[in-house]
């Protein structure tokens, strides 16, 4: 899945070049050719379908040369995941029977790979023999607010380590966010999604019917028919539209150094810091009496910051934003207020 905007990185993520097409880390490649190296081990790249915005599939062509063409799959307006996720299985409804599939998104940051292909191996082999859609839980390091929760079923386990899934909770607030965690019963969603294709196709009919009549119709495949019939899809997310309803959701708990790189938060909390927890990316900076604080700005350029303590400064193009790091929840609402061109 790599479509969205990214708007909560804005200004360095933008809509028309989004956070997953960008290089973070000055390792050369972006969080998009990361995702796609990744599961290559276990996924040929002839198996593999990016979805995402129509404005986008240029430069998914640019950054993934080993993909097939016909595997950007362009979406002609934005509708949440549980569209994009069934647009990928109407395109493979036909060519392969018995598929079990990994649903990814294209911005999550995994520093242990070979941890995760054992985890991914281990889920592929279950749906191959469940009909059971598998979630990835990711066993909680802190009281994380940000992530929704996966609450596990007691005294009930698949082999393996998989659990069914008893429910799933919503962003919750601290006090939540500990009881949860102390508990040792839940775990985050990691929104990594396994199943095959004879199941999701169920959940889709039973569930979400408008859907479902969207991408098993005889027209689809047919780029009007998409143009026209796409955006009138329901825009729900997967969790919401399918997961938090069906009865047969399972987890495997992981830990395979996984994080949800959605915020400049969580950008902040896996860089590397100076001594006074400064995070410098791209740019050059000189700090004095300064603390906590992130700052990007263009290559080349330095950034002095005196008496400033945990700040967001970034730059890109022709925005700048200056902004509390304990503020960040409302760089959407600043990103709309900018206007068009500055977004």
């Amino acid at each position: 899945m790599a479509g969205g905007i990214g708007s909560r990185f804005w200004p360095f993520s933008r809509q028309a070049f989004p956070k997953q097409f960008l290089d973070f880390f000055g390792t050369g490649r972006s969080l998009l050719q990361m995702t796609f190296e990744r599961v290559l081990p276990l996924i040929p790249a002839e198996n593999i379908y990016v979805v995402t915005n129509a404005d986008y599939r240029d430069i998914v062509l640019s950054q993934l040369p080993a993909i097939n063409p016909e595997h950007v799959l362009c979406e002609p307006a934005r509708r949440n995941t549980a569209p994009c996720i069934a647009y990928a299985v109407g395109f493979i409804n036909g060519r392969e029977d018995n598929a079990n599939i990994l649903v990814a998104a294209s911005d999550h940051l995994i520093t242990n790979e070979q941890q995760f292909l054992k985890v991914i191996g281990q889920g592929l082999n279950f749906v191959a023999n469940h009909d059971d859609i598998l979630t990835l839980g990711i066993k909680p390091s802190r009281y994380e607010t940000g992530y929704g929760y996966i609450k596990l079923a007691a005294k009930q386990k698949h082999d393996d380590d998989i659990v069914p899934v008893e429910k799933f909770t919503e962003k919750p607030d601290l006090e939540h966010a500990k009881k949860f965690v102390d508990s040792g019963d839940y775990v985050w969603n990691s929104g990594m999604f396994l199943f095959n294709l004879k199941t999701i196709n169920a959940a889709f009919r039973e569930f979400q019917p408008e859907i479902y009549d969207f991408y098993t119709c005889e027209y689809f495949g047919i780029d009007d028919y998409i143009e026209n019939m796409f955006p009138q899809c329901p825009s729900v997310s997967i969790d919401y539209g399918i997961m938090e309803k069906a009865r047969n959701v399972s987890v495997l708990p992981a830990d395979f150094g996984w994080s949800d790189l959605g915020t400049w938060g969580s950008l902040y909390e896996l860089s590397d810091k100076d001594a006074n927890g400064n995070v410098t990316l791209k740019c050059m900076a000189q700090y004095h009496n300064a603390k906590d604080n992130i700052v990007t700005l263009a290559d080349g350029k330095l950034a002095v910051i005196d008496s400033l303590e945990g700040y967001i400064v970034a730059e890109q193009g022709n925005a700048l934003l200056i902004c509390p790091k304990n503020n960040e929840q409302q760089i959407k609402q600043f990103v709309a207020q900018a206007g068009e061109d500055y977004q």
